[in-house]
């Protein structure tokens, strides 16, 4: 059978033992074991998960590893497919169909729901999958859909432990930079969505135009918003990534989404959307790597493809990369990215490095190759 194990700082890692155990007793031995045994798909993992033995399953497979997936794709334990998040539904109803859903789920009323993701969950489960359920003591209420269906859902363990925190990077001053430059680009009332990164920190810490957030992974400054009263509406969001003090703001509100909703472009580019974002390292034809180095995969394409293109479609909103000129010493700007594109040049909007910003809207390619190098101080 195949397996999925959902993911985020909610993944049910207190039964991921007990499921490699079970999978190595129907036969294992890692990628190259043949068609047989039990198939594990998993997504975003930002945390390493020290009970799952991948080589107890025939084959493991990632849309999105994240730094807890890492090793173990340079390693070749796990097999990393790109895929813009917004395609898994696809995926689950297809190739990747899964039999059972390992998640962490909360109370809710007189049933259950996912709490601090619900990302592509929900998917899994339409695809035919039935659930297999931690249920939290600790992780709050933020699923603004309905319970999960009673008689598809077994109880296999409870956890009191709270999800994990997304470590705060602290922005340094070229982060702090770059968000005083994005910040007049954002127009008032506007949907906004961002990346996790320093330059997303510093942009929600000091923003004054109230926005509508609309994004992926929902991070702690989110509150900074809300408390300054320049927070438009219930946040909109697939994931939430922060620590204790977003998971109680979060609480009892309906901000988390399936993908399909949360990544769908048709609603994401209906209204002004504008998308920061940041980049591995882009090119001179402003196409952007957010996979990783030529040397590791970092991250996987996730959402940036997909709100960078709607961003770019939305009348009023701006596709933004915001990125640093440097990063660990080397330039971020490349003749040639280490790996493949990630977002395309043509849903790039507007470059942002502490240095200024490159408006690359209607520039041919000469015209692009001379903005970037002159914003980078080639």
């Amino acid at each position: 059978m195949t397996v999925a194990v959902g993911d985020g700082y909610g993944a049910p890692l207190t039964a991921s033992r007990e499921l490699s155990e079970a999978a190595a007793r129907c036969g294992g031995n890692g990628p190259d074991s043949g068609d047989g045994g039990v198939r594990l798909i998993l997504g975003w993992m930002p945390r390493p998960d020290p009970g799952l033995a991948f080589g107890a399953f025939a084959d493991v497979r990632t849309f999105m590893p994240g730094w807890g997936l890492r090793q173990a794709v340079n390693a070749g334990q796990v097999r990393f497919a790109p895929a813009r998040l917004s395609a898994v539904p696809a995926l689950l109803h297809g190739p990747w169909r899964p039999d059972l859903l390992v998640a962490t789920v909360v109370r809710v009323g007189g049933g259950f729901a996912f709490g601090s993701e619900v990302s592509w969950q929900r998917a899994a489960i339409d695809a035919g999958a039935d659930i297999a359920a931690v249920v939290s003591h600790a992780a709050p209420r933020a699923d603004a859909g309905p319970p999960l269906p009673a008689g598809r859902l077994t109880i296999i363990g409870e956890t009191s432990e709270p999800p994990g925190t997304m470590p705060d990077t602290m922005p340094g001053p070229e982060h702090q930079a770059i968000a005083a430059l994005v910040a007049p680009l954002i127009t008032p009332g506007a949907r906004l969505q961002v990346g996790p990164s320093p330059v997303a920190n510093a942009l929600l810490r000091t923003l004054a135009a109230p926005v509508r957030i609309d994004s992926g992974l929902l991070p702690d400054a989110v509150v900074d918003v809300a408390e300054r009263g320049v927070l438009v509406g219930e946040p909109v969001a697939a994931y939430l990534t922060g620590g204790p003090r977003l998971y109680a703001w979060a609480d009892g509100r309906p901000l988390l989404h399936p993908i399909e909703y949360t990544h769908d472009l048709g609603r994401l580019s209906a209204d002004p959307l504008f998308a920061v974002n940041t980049a591995v390292e882009i090119d001179l034809d402003g196409q952007v790597n957010v996979e990783g180095t030529a040397a590791s995969v970092l991250g996987g394409i996730g959402g940036h493809a997909d709100y960078a293109a709607a961003a770019a479609r939305s009348v009023g909103g701006l596709s933004i990369v915001a990125v640093p000129t440097l990063h660990r010493g080397r330039p971020t700007l490349v003749t040639r990215l280490s790996r493949p594109v990630s977002t395309p040049a043509h849903d790039v909007d507007v470059v942002v490095t502490e240095r200024g910003l490159a408006d690359l809207r209607g520039r041919s390619r000469p015209e692009r190759h001379r903005a970037l190098t002159d914003l980078w101080g080639g």
